[in-house]
Order: C-alpha cells, then structure tokens, then sequence
C-alpha cells in the first residue's frame, strides 16, 4: 500500500514539474517578466528564467527513473520550498507579482492559495522522500552503494546542481532584500539633492528606444474589444504616452487613478494609451473602476519588449508623426516628469483641495471590519496618511511613523492611516492608530493626494487644514504640529497657511 502511494506520488510531482517546466521554457518572455515582478535585477532575470525551467525539467526526469528517484524528490522538495519561500517574502511585502507558475496554461496573481498549494505539493515530496529512505533496501548507502558508476556521476551532478540551486536562491533572495534597502536610501538622497537645487546624474544608461527612431507599429486589442493600432492612436494628431501596467503591480494602482485624471483633464493636449500584460478579464475590471479609457491587452508582452520598456509601470513618449520622443520612463516620478516635459508646467496637477474646504462625505472600511465616515472623525484634527506597504518610501519611513505613534500625546493631530494595500499586508504593519482601508484609492482621488506616503490634515470642524504632505519629511512634520489652542480648529488652520 505505501509503496503504491509513494509510487503515486512521485508521479504527481512528475507531472506537475514537466508541465511546469515546459510551459515556462515556452514562455521564455513570460518567465523573464515574472522573475523581474518577484525582484530579480534586470540582468539576472534572462539567467533565473531559464534555470528555473530547466531545474523543473531535471526533478521531473529524476523522478521517473528508478535509479534516480531518491535525488528527483529531494529535488522536489527544495525547488517547492524556494518556490514557498520567494512568494512567501512578496505576500508579507505586499505585493502579488504574477507567479507563472504554469506559463500560458495558468498563470495568477500569487496569492496565500498558491502557499498553499506549493505547502501541500511539498508534503507530498516529504512523504515520499521519508517513504523511500524508510524502505530498508532503500537506505542512502545501500541505494548509493547498487548504483552503477554512470548513475552515481549523474547522482553527484543532480546533488551539485540542487545545492548550487538553493544556495544561489538563498543568496538571491538576500541581495534582493539588501538591494532594496539601498534603493530607498538613494532615492531619499536623490530627492533631496533635486528639492536643494542640485542636479543628479545616476549613471544608469537609459532604458528604450533612442529618441528620434522609429517607432514600432502594433495592432492589440482593447479592453472594449476593438483592434487599435499606433495608427489610430497617432490619428488624433497629438503626442501619445504609453504607459506599461500590470495589474499585479502595486505602484501601478497607486498610479492609475491619477493617469484617469491625466486622460479626462489633458485628453485634448496628449493621447494617453495604457498596454497591460494582465489576463485580459483583469485588464478590463481595472478599466472599467477606474473610468481609463485606451486600455491596450499586451498579454504576451509583446509591446512590452517591442518598445524596450524597464519594470511597470513605465511609459514612453511618441511624437504625431510616429517616431520615439522620450527615453523610458521607469516609475511613477519619472512618468509624472515626462508628463510636465511634454505639456509644460501648467500640466502639474495641483495636488490637495482649498483650505477651509470640507471634507468630502466618505465611508471607509476599518480593520476591525467597521465602518467609518469621515464625518466623525470630527471634534479633533485628524491626519488622514495615505498608505501602501508595497511602497518603498513607506518602507523607509515607517519605523519613524511607529516611534512617533507610540509617543502621541493627545496634543498632535490624531493619526488615521488610509492603506490602499492588501487587507493582510497593512494589518502586519502593526499600527495603533486607526486604519481604514481603501484599495480603490478612492478617499485619496477626492482629497487631491496623488500617491503615498502623502497626507492632509483635517481640523476639528472636518475641514482641510493643509495642502498635501509628500514624503516623510514633510508628513512627520504636520504629524508633530500642536495646536496653539487646544481644541481650536481655527488656530491650526492658520498655523498651517503659507505666508507671503
């Protein structure tokens, strides 16, 4: 009986990684983007998404053969806990990058079922390598021992090329970790080098198409269903920008319902086109809340690829008479400069409304499952903080904001966190203040903030007492405002005008 098991488990795991295998090697391009989504560096992501592949293909061939088997479920189970471990580190970040884990066949949002699924496959791999170092014929230096001299080569080069395997996973996973850590302190140096007047030259050779190229045509399909070309999109006689998007990609949410801005109150200067790599029923959800209009399916990437794009989102510029008119802008800064680039300075959107204004009526969902008004927030200020922990500049601030929350008095405005990240995510975060929660990002959208971490202070009144606070810096610093007189709306109010 156990033996039939052991035997039925084997080829289970067999089948899974052979079509696992194969339909990631047939997706090579598919393989790559999933391995940038899950923070593999730009030049190692070609290099992951053919081990990968092949290491499936090795661990299904091991397992059929009877000689081989041992080392095939052993192999099984260390590709399945990399695998656990990889989506593991994403969901507690936040984040649900593609996992692709089937190519074409099937390919999700990584979510806590696909932990559970690769749980469950590696008990199988567990049962069934403890089943067969239990057999007495089949302890390690017997089995090792009846090997024929070819079968012991290929039983050390499968060992090798399993342990290279997880050591290099292991490692990867920790240059990840440290690489991100460097890029939020750079960014923060870098933003303040360009608020103090000081130019910055990264270094990096830019991403895309050389400017003044042609660029390349294309006809995709629309969320509406209609084939739209360069063509057509060209036909309206002003610039086009094409924003890359998936809809896994957090910073792409935080983005979208601005770019929805961008189209309804600059449509008539510039054509603004959005190619996403998501299935097309994700794509056209995303259309359809957010009111986008020109939302293209690049679902194979290959617009993606055609026009050298770098992460999403991104975006590129093309002039009216077909030709590349930017460089690749990676990141949502780099997409709002182009946009001041090509539209000049009166395309800034003003961010935040007057003050004095009220605040708009909303209701959002807390994290205890209740349902809170803005409206009775009111009877003291209230800093509404705009939140996402996939954000890298949460990241960095957020042991400040920890450290300022547990020191509140009373006196500082009261800190309400609005997090348009996952339920899960934001509840790790830890916070005392209350917590709303608004994936649509629909309290931000009507209060005028445009990403996170941002903030607008509400006074006692429920009326808007700032402008909108970008950054930690500036956050912190209405977070420790006090009012001169305590439980006077209007002395705040004033506190915070600019002066002239």
């Amino acid at each position: 009986m156990i033996g039939a098991l052991t035997l039925a488990a084997r080829l289970v795991l067999a089948a899974v990684f052979a079509v696992a295998g194969a339909a990631k090697l047939r997706d090579r391009r598919g393989t790559r983007q999933a391995a940038r989504e899950f923070g593999a560096p730009e030049r190692l992501a070609g290099l992951v998404g053919l081990i990968l592949p092949l290491a499936e293909l090795t661990v299904a061939g091991l397992l059929l053969v009877p000689g081989t088997v041992l080392v095939g479920e052993a192999g099984a189970l260390a590709l399945l806990l990399l695998f656990s471990a990889a989506i593991g580190i994403a969901l507690a970040r936040g984040r649900a990058p593609d996992c692709h884990c089937f190519g074409r066949l099937h390919s999700a949002p990584a979510s806590w079922r696909t932990l559970v699924r690769n749980g469950l496959l590696a008990a199988v791999a567990a049962l069934a390598l403890s089943a067969s170092l239990a057999r007495p014929d089949r302890s390690v230096f017997g089995w090792v021992g009846g090997l024929e001299p070819a079968e012991i080569l290929a039983l050390a080069v499968a060992a090798v090329a399993i342990v290279l395997l997880a050591a290099g996973g292991a490692a990867l996973l920790s240059l990840l970790r440290s690489y991100g850590k460097v890029l939020v302190r750079l960014e923060q140096v870098e933003a303040a080098l360009r608020e103090a007047g000081i130019g910055v030259d990264t270094g990096e050779l830019p991403a895309g198409l050389e400017p003044g190229s042609p660029a390349p045509t294309f006809e995709l399909s629309a969320v509406t269903g209609d084939a739209v070309s360069l063509g057509a999109l060209l036909a309206r006689d002003r610039p086009l920008m094409l924003v890359f998007t998936s809809p896994s990609c957090e910073p792409c949410k935080s983005l979208l319902p601005t770019a929805a801005e961008w189209q309804r109150g600059r449509g008539d200067e510039l054509t603004i086109a959005f190619a996403s790599s998501g299935a097309p029923a994700d794509v056209r959800a995303e259309a359809e809340e957010l009111g986008l209009q020109d939302v293209l399916v690049d679902e194979d990437l290959g617009l993606y690829s055609a026009f050298r794009a770098n992460g999403t989102p991104s975006a590129v510029l093309v002039t009216p008479d077909g030709t590349i008119g930017s460089w690749v802008a990676s990141g949502s800064d780099s997409i709002q400069q182009l946009l001041d680039q090509v539209l000049g300075p009166d395309a800034e959107v003003e961010q935040g409304l007057p003050l004095g204004t009220k605040a708009p009526a909303l209701e959002l969902r807390s994290l205890e499952g209740e349902t809170v008004s803005l409206a009775s927030l009111r009877g003291r200020d209230a800093l509404l903080l705009f939140w996402n922990p996939a954000c890298g500049f949460c990241r960095a601030m957020h042991e400040d904001l920890v450290a300022w929350e547990s020191s509140a008095n009373g006196v500082t405005p009261r800190l309400v966190i609005v997090s348009s990240g996952e339920e899960q995510s934001t509840r790790a975060e830890g916070f005392r203040s209350l917590v709303l929660l608004d994936d649509g990002f629909a309290a931000g959208s009507a209060l005028g903030v445009q990403g996170t971490p941002m903030a607008v202070l509400l006074d006692a009144e429920g009326r808007v007492a700032s402008s909108v606070a970008a950054g930690a810096e500036a956050v912190l610093s209405i977070a420790s405002t006090r009012r001169s007189e305590p439980g006077t709306a209007a002395s705040t109010l004033e506190a915070l005008r600019p002066r002239s």
